[in-house]
């Protein structure tokens, strides 16, 4: 299945862009006729062929609309602060979108160690990872937030934060897998490789975050969050 995203698309018919059309037709060497798949990213793929193949500007028309294809059966929110090296905050990004994530909040903390994002590279990642692992839904990604803000934006669902210092809370901390329910929305937070402060896990809690861990290894910023997004995609079957 070939996989081509067309948020603006308009059945029946739909133009693929230039760098779209030439990949389709040049590289995949796709004629007239051939079946291609195209996605808005929003649940909806359409069964497409190739009614004009101009490598500069294909032509498509639907023959098949799904809705919600293959749609998760859960809402899952990752806060996550950048690393220093953006390679690994843009492999985060790329593997969540694989295994599945709703949105994506780039995290501006007390202890980053990176205070930039790219917000259009990262774009660009997510949707080569869509596209890749045919996903018809495609992950938000909000701007680079600071930490007290995405704490106090609304959510309707569980949010959770972790953290390596020990629980404020004297009920201590929920391992995340034996937390989770299967079906709920969920927010996990991740901070960056200082961690978050004391002072920000506080306000956390203060607005109805729960603290857990992942286990006792020690993980890397974007391996811990890659590791949240995988135990939610596991609990949910």
């Amino acid at each position: 299945m070939q996989l081509f995203y067309a948020p603006d698309i308009r059945p029946p018919y739909h133009t693929l862009s230039e760098e779209e059309s030439k990949h389709c037709i040049r590289v995949l060497r796709l004629g007239r006729g051939s079946r291609v798949h195209l996605t808005d990213g929003r649940g909806t793929l359409h069964v497409c062929e190739i009614d004009q193949a101009d490598p500069r500007s294909c032509r498509v028309r639907v023959v098949e609309t799904l809705r919600e294809f293959e749609k998760m059966p859960y809402r899952l929110t990752m806060a996550v602060a950048p690393t220093k090296n953006p390679d690994r905050f843009e492999w985060f990004l790329e593997k969540a979108t694989e295994v599945g994530v709703t949105e994506i909040i780039p995290l501006d903390a007390a202890h980053s160690e990176r205070r930039i994002f790219k917000a259009e590279r990262g774009e660009k990642i997510i949707t080569a990872a869509m596209k890749q692992s045919l996903k018809a839904y495609r992950p938000r990604l909000q701007p680079l937030t600071p930490l007290r803000e995405a704490i106090l934006r609304p959510f309707e669902g569980r949010r959770l934060i972790a953290h390596c210092a020990p629980a404020l809370n004297p009920a201590g901390k929920s391992f995340l897998p034996r937390t989770l329910r299967p079906g709920e929305a969920v927010e996990i937070f991740i901070g960056p490789e200082g961690d978050f402060s004391p002072e920000e896990v506080a306000l956390a809690l203060e607005n109805g975050f729960e603290e857990i861990t992942l286990g006792p290894q020690r993980l890397r910023t974007e391996t811990a969050a890659l590791v949240a997004v995988v135990m939610v995609a596991a609990a949910n079957g």
